[in-house]
């Protein structure tokens, strides 16, 4: 089990800056696969940004490319995402999620259904 809290998310003028946190407690942090997901009011959850559970590979929406970046500390048991160049329509919840990744292999993985533990979600305000 991990239980995750998000922290960082607020409103911010069109082209400012956010850094989310999300903070785990539980088991291990270094044995799971984290990501970032947004659900915008009437929209499915989707997909932002993940890192794998040695922080050593990353994978990105397209819609998010180079404006994001996503890194984990495993010694604070924190993973981050550092938004920047934000638009309105990155106005969403995010929310920090968690998977078990096995021994022997460390996947990227995209999809929401992939991941076990989910934090309660930031609110991201992006006024244009």
């Amino acid at each position: 089990q991990v239980q995750l809290v998000e922290s960082g998310g607020g409103l911010v003028q069109a082209g400012g800056s956010l850094r989310l946190s999300c903070a785990a407690s539980g088991r291990a942090f270094s044995i799971y696969g984290l990501g970032w997901f947004c659900q915008a009011p009437g929209k499915e959850r989707e997909f932002v940004a993940t890192i794998t559970k040695a922080g050593g590979s990353t994978a990105y929406a397209e819609s998010v490319k180079g404006r994001f970046v996503i890194t984990r500390d495993n010694a604070k048991n924190t993973v981050y995402l550092q938004m920047n160049s934000l638009k309105h329509e990155d106005t969403a919840v995010y929310f920090c999620a968690a998977r078990y990744s096995p021994p022997v292999s460390d996947p990227l993985v995209t999809t929401a259904v992939g991941y076990n533990y989910w934090g309660q979600g930031t609110q991201v305000t992006v006024s244009s």
